[in-house]
């Protein structure tokens, strides 16, 4: 069942169910108050006829016409006498039944030994009471009472009509709410839609974000859920060029020497080394790779909070270990940062190690830290500098600046280069605080 139509049905359900509830109560309201009225209707009548009869005398014929004459029956309501030697007189509105005429009816109501009741009859039932009454030396019996089916039918004529206002009213709501619903689904159909069109080739979609609501919040969930997948399959896509580039000269060595290796001891050595160094050159570089396929993971940096004094001496003594170089340090930062010590290590013995490729021996290479509003390192050397600067980040150069480039933006940092050709470089990594 679509989600449409299930919240149009338990929004009807809901509406029915108090609707129902409502009409229940007021038909039970209505019929307590039409019983109760009829019962005070009866107390009065029964009252005033034992008061009329013992003020007036006379025989019960002409008490009993007497009374009878001063009677305006309210419809469905009846007032009979039942004299002595069977002799009836009753009087009745136009509309009401004629219980007079019914002996059975009355015998049994006269034969009844409590002063109140109901009995069936020929119109329905019939609630009544009586008064016992003797005058002249007569006995006789004053009976009063209403057919309930009339004295109700004008309640059960208010709950049709509220019934019917009920159903109109959950026609109403049903429009509405399959409306409504057709509204509040409108984002999550986008979505569906979206997730549809969305393959591993086109992750460029996206669904407009309006409100402040779930489904808006729901939407935006989704948009970052792509840019999730969009940037996991570029990783992927990535690694599989970065791969098949960086690997496809070391296996080409590999296996030319390996197609002409002949029985000589001394050439099969030689080969066996070449071989070997090739293939610690392509652990380096899977493990290049690795690494920055990492750099988009979360857990890619551990910060912790650093000494910068400290860091930076720690640095700077395994620099120096690099190569015969002139190191010198420049400039040391205080205080604290929070970032991870390890990975900049990395980064800045990546940009080392470039300096002394690019440097000769006793060549001068200067490093240093600085806090301002970022925390900056950086090795400069005295080389022939960089000549196109636009691609020195590239990956088609090789993967040790793209490195360095990953640690700073893990960071939410940056790398700079400042470069004159023939000058010298400098490379400077910048870390927020």
């Amino acid at each position: 069942m679509p989600a449409r139509v299930k919240i149009m049905c338990w929004l009807l359900g809901l509406m029915t169910l108090v609707l129902a509830t409502v009409v229940v109560v007021v038909w039970r309201f209505l019929l307590v108050d039409v019983d109760d009225r009829v019962n005070r209707a009866l107390e009065q009548e029964t009252n005033e006829f034992s008061t009329y009869a013992e003020t007036h005398s006379g025989d019960v014929f002409t008490v009993a016409e007497a009374h009878l004459r001063l009677q305006y029956p309210d419809d469905y309501e009846v007032h009979v006498a039942v004299l002595p030697g069977g002799v009836v007189r009753g009087t009745r509105s136009e509309v009401t039944y004629a219980l007079e005429k019914d002996r059975t009816v009355l015998t049994g109501i006269t034969s009844s030994g409590g002063s109140w009741g109901v009995i069936s009859s020929p119109a329905g039932p019939f609630r009544w009471a009586k008064v016992h009454a003797v005058s002249g030396g007569s006995d006789m019996w004053f009976v009063t009472g209403y057919f309930e089916d009339g004295v109700r039918a004008p309640v059960h004529s208010t709950v049709r009509v509220l019934v019917l206002v009920s159903l109109a009213g959950l026609l109403i709501a049903a429009l509405i709410a399959w409306f409504v619903a057709g509204v509040i689904l409108a984002p999550v159909r986008m979505v569906r839609q979206a997730a549809a069109e969305i393959t591993e080739d086109d992750l460029t979609r996206r669904i407009p974000v309006s409100g402040n609501d779930d489904v808006a919040a729901l939407a935006q969930q989704f948009n970052s859920m792509l840019d999730r997948l969009d940037r996991s399959f570029r990783l992927q896509r990535q690694f599989l060029d970065d791969a098949s580039h960086e690997l496809r000269t070391p296996i080409t060595i590999v296996r030319g020497h390996l197609e002409l290796l002949g029985d000589d001891p001394l050439e099969r050595a030689e080969v066996v080394r070449l071989c070997t160094d090739e293939l610690d050159r392509m652990a380096r570089l899977v493990e290049d790779l690795l690494l920055l396929v990492k750099a988009e993971r979360p857990d890619f940096l551990r910060p912790v909070v650093v000494s910068l004094p400290e860091l930076t001496s720690d640095i700077d003594a395994k620099l120096r270990a690099l190569g015969d170089r002139r190191w010198v340090l420049e400039s040391i930062a205080e205080g604290e940062a929070v970032l991870d010590p390890q990975r900049i290590t990395q980064a800045l013995v990546q940009l080392a190690s470039n300096a002394v490729r690019h440097t000769t021996a006793g060549s001068e290479i200067r490093f240093g830290s600085s806090v301002d509003s970022v925390v900056s390192f950086w090795v400069a050397d005295s080389g022939p500098g960089v000549r196109d600067e636009s691609m020195l980040f590239s990956r088609s150069t090789g993967l040790g600046l793209p490195i360095v480039k990953a640690i700073a933006e893990a960071h939410g940092g940056a790398v700079q280069v400042r470069s004159v050709p023939g000058e010298g470089a400098t490379f400077v990594l910048e870390v927020p605080l």
